[in-house]
């Protein structure tokens, strides 16, 4: 079952409040945890709430801060996407509503609104908020002014277009559309969109498209004359009152609105008349223009009546105002609780709620993206704060993403290095880096020096090693960080920055050693794909893996994958796909693999595959049909080092993509190893998957 809902346009004005409001009331009906999340807002003043998120959050008295109901206004949006990647908007978003999630059964989530500059960077980012949130999106188009035809295809190219981006959609609401085409626009929208999906049609209500006399009023910037109390006038239509009297009152009709100068006496108080009578319908209100006032013996005889329609007044001219007042769309705002009301009624007549109530319970999500896998990584580490050693503590790498790991109050840190050169380093890098808030050892000076060498030569006296070897080996920083780890003083290590992989696993290999049942030490990387995250194993550690350890290395990569939140779908990789090639790499995957299935029948596994069929949907049911894997593959494992090795270097660099890693699977302990040419986030990830680590041992 998913804990909730994407409502999503492409365009402005699509009365995708309505849904909002009816699916908040429907949903309330079940539970009373119920969160609303709007990430982008279309805040214009600073000082004033957003109205809609207000109405929401008021009318149903949901317990969400109104800080907490978005991420970005409109502008801070736009402002931002200049000065930083998408990426740092998309993880805001994500903390925020995460925050959300985790206190509510369910939550809605409404796209932004298309209004003014930015539309086209607009879809993309709601597109990217939807899959990233884990949302399935229900999407909303307007059918004010369209055909039926032009409507069908602005819904068929809007679903497409989420769908190019593999967002996964639950139904498409067609709204305001007219009346007398909405049964044929829904039986087209079914015929054509997948039968799986919920199709909806709303006929156009005037009850909500209409702006009441207030809403004008601020439209406008009109001052108020007459019937202040009275500004909830619903307004329907609207008149120039330019004509004379007998022609104009052949136009009035229901809930009127009148615009003329204050000069046309007249009209004025022929409209007061008309409004009496039981004979003309109902006038919603008066717009004097130009800023002229009527002449005092008609406000004289205004004053002097019982029943007094709304009468404003603007500085601007009858065109320009007539203008603007066409401009006008009519908002859902909480003290208009008519209108919300009218706007659940149409969500439950006119919306199948019992379908989309089947839909909500039985739809799973499919796959994770970079950002929530990132995300839930940091969330998890933080859960059971753990203590990680980093024995290259002057490194200026290490040092920024120290900052960044204790600023996030994620692990314990400790450095391994000269104090006085760390703290000079810290200090000239200008970090935010408290020295009380991390330990720092130098080796050689360490309380713990004897302790460790004797724990060493002890571990290591039968393969030769004295207890001078032991005291020099304890000044190197990998044995002394790694003795940490195995005598418990650190729950896990990451190191490589600077030194090479067998100088960062060597100690771990002599005395961590591997678990039980494990011959073989191997690696992953979680490839941080731009719409996945996939597992490529081993990419750091073995040369030329035997079929035997080749299936420890996918069976130990099927457990990292399952453990960090990923399905495991593997593919042992080789240069054929099924029974077309032959040879000794061939043969050695395809016995591989074989092994796999005797001892772990329950994974899904394909081999030997091509690295096209395992990812790609087409050509894996081209090259495997009917193979669970193939297109479709999570983990991929390589045959060798070589080829594991540059393809995750190729796949990085051509495609953007972040490889998390490597991390080293099968040791008792958790150490784990960098490349030399890291990154600071690269070190701030592998911390993180270690101290994840660390809590499953």
């Amino acid at each position: 079952m998913t804990k909730n809902i994407f409502i999503a346009s492409a365009e402005p004005y699509t009365g995708k409040s309505v849904i909002a409001f009816g699916m908040i009331n429907m949903l309330l009906a079940k539970t009373q945890k119920v969160g609303y999340f709007k990430p982008i807002i279309a805040q214009e003043d600073p000082s004033k709430k957003d109205e809609h998120v207000e109405a929401m959050l008021n009318y149903f008295s949901l317990p969400v801060n109104y800080e907490d109901a978005y991420a970005f206004t409109r502008q801070q949006m736009l402002h931002q996407s200049d000065n930083e990647n998408t990426g740092d908007l998309l993880n805001t978003i994500i903390s925020k509503y995460k925050k959300l999630e985790d206190n509510y059964d369910f939550t809605v989530i409404e796209g932004s609104d298309f209004l003014g500059e930015g539309i086209a960077f607009e879809f993309e980012s709601n597109a990217l908020m939807a899959k990233n949130l884990g949302a399935p999106v229900l999407i909303v188009v307007s059918g004010k002014g369209k055909t039926a035809s032009q409507l069908f295809k602005t819904a068929i190219n809007i679903y497409r277009n989420f769908q190019m981006r593999d967002v996964q959609v639950l139904g498409v609401v067609a709204n305001m559309v007219n009346p007398e085409e909405a049964e044929r626009i829904k039986q087209a929208l079914s015929n054509q969109l997948p039968k799986e999906l919920l199709i909806a049609v709303i006929p156009m209500e005037s009850g909500l498209q209409s702006p009441t006399m207030k809403e004008i009023t601020a439209a406008l910037g009109a001052d108020v004359l007459f019937g202040a109390d009275l500004m909830d006038n619903q307004v329907d239509n609207f008149v120039t009152g330019a004509m004379m009297l007998p022609n104009f009152l052949r136009h009035i009709k229901d809930n009127l609105l009148i615009v003329t100068p204050g000069d046309r006496g007249d009209i004025i108080i022929g409209a007061l008349q008309a409004n009496l009578s039981a004979n003309y319908p109902k006038i919603a209100g008066i717009v004097l223009t130009a800023g002229s006032l009527p002449d005092e013996p008609v406000i004289k005889l205004i004053e002097g009546l019982q029943t007094i329609i709304p009468i404003i007044s603007v500085q601007k001219g009858t065109f320009e105002t007539t203008t603007s007042i066409g401009s006008i769309h009519s908002k859902i705002t909480i003290d208009n609780k008519k209108k919300i009301e009218l706007a659940i009624d149409i969500f439950e007549r006119y919306v199948d709620l019992k379908a989309l109530d089947d839909k909500i319970i039985t739809f799973n999500y499919e796959g994770i993206t970079p950002h929530m896998f990132q995300y839930q990584l940091v969330k998890w580490a933080k859960s059971k704060k753990k203590h990680i050693v980093l024995p290259e503590g002057n490194d200026e790498r290490i040092l920024r993403a120290v900052e960044k790991l204790i600023a996030q109050d994620i692990v314990d840190i400790t450095l391994l290095g000269d104090p006085s050169e760390i703290s000079a380093s810290i200090k000239r890098l200008g970090l935010n880096l408290d020295l009380n808030s991390i330990h720092i050892h130098n080796p050689a000076v360490s309380k713990n020096y004897n302790d460790y060498v004797a724990t060493l030569y002890e571990l290591r006296k039968n393969k030769n090693v004295n207890m001078e070897m032991a005291t020099d080996m304890m000044t190197d920083v990998s044995y002394y960080g790694t003795m940490m780890v195995y005598k418990g003083d650190a729950d896990g290590m990451v190191s490589g920055a600077v030194h090479t992989t067998q100088h960062t696993i060597r100690p771990a290999l002599q005395f961590i050693k591997t678990k039980p049942g494990v011959s073989v030490v191997s690696s992953i990387f979680f490839m941080c794909l731009p719409e996945r995250v996939a597992i490529f194993g081993d990419c750091a550690v073995n040369p030329n893996p035997t079929a035997q350890q080749l299936a420890e290395i996918a069976i130990s990569s099927a457990e990292s994958s399952a453990k960090f939140g990923i399905e495991p779908r593997i593919a042992m990789l080789s240069y054929s796909s099924g029974t077309s090639g032959e040879g000794e790499d061939v043969e050695r995957v395809r016995e591989a693999t074989a092994i796999v299935k005797a001892k772990h029948p329950e994974l899904k596994i394909e081999g030997p595959i091509q690295y096209d069929a395992a990812v790609d949907p087409l050509v894996g049911q081209q090259k495997l049909p009917g193979s669970e894997v193939a297109g479709r593959a999570s983990v991929l494992i390589f045959p060798d080092l070589n080829t594991g090795n540059n393809t995750y270097k190729a796949v990085q660099r051509e495609t953007g993509a972040l490889a998390i890693g490597p991390m080293l699977q099968g040791l008792n302990k958790p150490i784990n190893d960098l490349s030399r040419g890291c990154t600071v986030d690269d070190i701030f990830n592998t911390v993180v998957i270690t101290a994840i680590q660390c809590q499953e041992v």
